[in-house]
């Protein structure tokens, strides 16, 4: 499946691999308009709605069928190697890929996202996004309120709200059966067969009150990404690039810059 991508280059000159930005559950590329224009100053990117989200094609989940979109769309653009940077689902794509097709992955980064199941209430999430009852018509603020009542955290809020299709006769842009029908497959973590290794370089950035990296988690990072780093960013939680994104921006620039 080809993905819709978002890309952006330096006016300048290129420098290194393509750096190339995968979204979490409910986003979609824009989402990482700030990272991406902070990379764009001196390197190639390319940021993809995954499928069922943004402007991409709809399809059920799962994460082989999911890297093989990334694969398919980035071989499209010339665009491999590359180096990965994935938030939360986008982050699983992201290992899944490095360690499935490790000669095509020039580095990882993965925001708040170890690889195992984790399940934190996204389903419950899905089920109400999928049962909100819409009226006639309906403007941004009228909206927000409306999803108040499933979402009460702002930032998860506002995440959903960029899904919606505002004005008369509103609903969901985005493939919402489709997603809440892989939710078992999203949650979970796919089966790797022994030998499954990325051994390039990999940095894992972790949200202080986040529970989806925990110290339960490290010792499957070590095994599958044996040149890993772990930094966690004080004060907040899963959405941590939306929440600090100037420490996320040091962090990642950092982590591209030793490459």
């Amino acid at each position: 499946m080809r993905l819709n991508v978002i890309e952006r280059r330096p006016e300048g000159g290129e420098t290194g691999l393509p750096v190339v930005f995968l979204h979490g559950l409910f986003g979609r590329a824009r989402n990482l308009g700030f990272l991406q224009r902070q990379v764009s100053r001196t390197r190639r990117t390319l940021a993809l709605d995954l499928r069922s989200h943004g402007e991409s094609p709809h399809g059920r989940l799962d994460y082989p069928a999911m890297v093989g979109d990334v694969m398919e769309t980035l071989g499209a653009y010339d665009a491999l190697p590359a180096i990965l940077i994935g938030h939360s689902m986008g982050g699983k794509v992201a290992m899944v890929m490095a360690l499935q097709h490790p000669e095509r992955v020039g580095g990882l980064l993965v925001g708040d996202m170890a690889p195992a199941r984790t399940g934190h209430g996204q389903g419950v999430l899905g089920e109400a996004m999928l049962h909100l009852h819409f009226p006639p018509s309906l403007d941004r603020q009228e909206a927000t309120e409306l999803l108040q009542t499933i979402a009460p955290r702002r930032e998860v809020r506002d995440l959903i709200l960029q899904n919606l299709r505002l004005g008369d006769a509103p609903g969901w842009e985005i493939g919402l059966r489709e997603i809440v029908d892989s939710m078992a497959n999203i949650e979970n973590w796919p089966y790797m067969p022994e030998g499954h290794v990325y051994d390039g370089p990999t940095l894992f950035v972790r949200g202080e009150n986040s529970p989806y990296v925990g110290p339960e988690h490290l010792a499957v990072m070590g095994r599958l990404f044996p040149n890993y780093r772990l930094e966690t960013m004080a004060g907040v939680g899963h959405w941590l690039h939306a929440e600090d994104p100037r420490r996320f921006s040091e962090l990642m620039m950092t982590f591209l810059a030793g490459i």
